[in-house]
């Protein structure tokens, strides 16, 4: 009997989406009791959509997730890490496949421990078989993780902090020019508490007494915005 698998991937760039549409083609030919549903989306807003859909239908049971995405224009959603938090809080069963070209420790530190993907790979460790191999053992025996990202794990490589929904929404305003009197009105936060929080975020990325100018620049180099 036939198996639905019902897959959402989030990529932006129409070419990947097309790479893993033959890829998906290609597993289901060798393996004649996997049917792949696909529901592709290329930015945060679309993605949230299919999400909501699939809470009232069927849920999905895969997720593929590029980390950089165009942001969510309606809340806090930000890119491929929101998208797998939100999907481990409506579908605990859920494998996600988180992938990035970004290779900072920190940033990928963060995405381990806030949302535990069942596969993590960087662009640069794999190539179309790679992939296809990735797909197919974290569908029979996950977590698979590319030679990065193991690397970063053997080297335990970790940090007590993990930067939340507000940081990051923070850090993207912050990015985008807002000013600080007016940060209150993207985060549940008085102006005070803003100020705090940027404090806290300058002490975690060892900048303290520093601008904002070099608190947006080492939020960009590190992949967080």
């Amino acid at each position: 009997m036939n198996k639905i698998i019902n897959v959402l991937i989030a990529e932006d760039e129409p070419l990947i989406i097309g790479l893993l549409k033959k890829i998906f083609m290609q597993l289901s030919d060798s393996n004649g009791d996997w049917k792949f549903k696909l529901h592709p989306t290329q930015n945060c807003d679309d993605a949230l959509k299919k999400i909501d859909n699939a809470i009232i239908e069927t849920p999905f049971d895969l997720a593929l997730l590029d980390i950089n995405l165009p942001p969510s224009k309606q809340n806090n959603v930000l890119c491929g890490e929101d998208l797998g938090i939100e999907l481990r809080k409506y579908f605990p069963q859920v494998k996600i496949i988180i992938y990035t070209a970004n290779n900072d420790n920190y940033r990928l530190n963060n995405i381990l421990r806030s949302v535990n993907p069942d596969g993590f790979l960087i662009k640069s460790d794999i190539d179309y078989k790679g992939l296809m191999m990735a797909i197919h053992r974290v569908l029979t025996n996950p977590p698979y993780y590319s030679p990065s990202i193991l690397n970063l794990i053997r080297q335990h490589i970790t940090s007590d902090f993990v930067l939340d929904a507000t940081d990051r929404v923070l850090l993207h305003e912050l990015s985008k020019g807002t000013r600080t009197k007016d940060l209150p009105n993207f985060v549940n936060l008085s102006k005070g508490g803003v100020e705090r929080r940027k404090r806290h975020l300058k002490e975690v990325f060892n900048i303290e007494g520093k601008g904002d100018k070099k608190l947006i620049q080492i939020a960009k180099d590190r992949g967080y915005v």
